[in-house]
């Protein structure tokens, strides 16, 4: 290969590390044609699976600022640069090795760090970004629906509270508690006791 020929393939390579959110490094070696074009297709929605040159891809990784590839560039490799869910790209590496078992996994890179293949495996065992979202989604809404019940609380305390201090009065035979003690001191004792009502008798509603 040329001169200008390598330094574009580098220059290709070092951009496709900086712009995937996580890469992750195989050896393909004993997969045929056919099962390479597979695992293409089964992880093309989150990711690109290129087979590289080592020396190439070492010289890429080290103008991409990436470390850590070098003693794992040996042998046949291929690399799935991640732009999608990269849960979602590691499941489909875990599930066509596991169906597949001539493909290993070396390492992987994500968000600058280093994994190791029990890593990606843990990586792929958690649950993807739509079912998260789904999930914080679900949160919000009980949330909301709680901040509502609070916000009404307030109000409905209050409508139980005149409730009880007409309850009060009916019992008392429609004498006005106000008018049976100091002007001060008589509402915060009828809402003392109408509030002692309420608190008895809460769980009724």
């Amino acid at each position: 290969m040329a001169t200008p020929q390598k330094a574009a393939a580098i220059a290709e390579l070092a951009e496709k590390f900086r712009s995937s959110g996580a890469a992750v490094l195989t050896d393909y070696r004993g997969l045929t044609v056919s099962q390479l074009t597979e695992l293409r297709t089964s992880v093309r929605e989150h990711a690109t699976y290129a087979v590289v040159k080592n020396t190439l891809t070492k010289r890429a990784a080290a103008e991409a600022g990436i470390e850590g590839l070098d003693e794992h560039l040996v042998g046949p490799t291929a690399i799935a640069f991640v732009s999608g869910d990269p849960v979602e790209a590691a499941k489909g590496l875990r599930d066509f090795a596991k169906a597949n078992p001539a493909l290993v996994i070396k390492t992987g890179i994500l968000d600058g760090k280093s994994l190791t293949p029990e890593e990606i495996t843990t990586l792929a065992d958690l649950e993807s970004r739509e079912v998260l979202l789904a999930k914080l989604a679900g949160a919000m809404k009980a949330n909301l629906s709680k901040a509502v019940y609070l916000f009404a609380a307030p109000l409905s305390q209050t409508a139980r509270v005149v409730d009880a201090l007409r309850a009060k009065v009916e019992e008392q035979g429609g004498s006005d508690p106000a008018a049976e003690a100091p002007a001060d001191a008589a509402p915060a004792e009828a809402a003392a006791e109408a509030t002692t009502d309420v608190a008895e008798g809460g769980d009724d509603n």
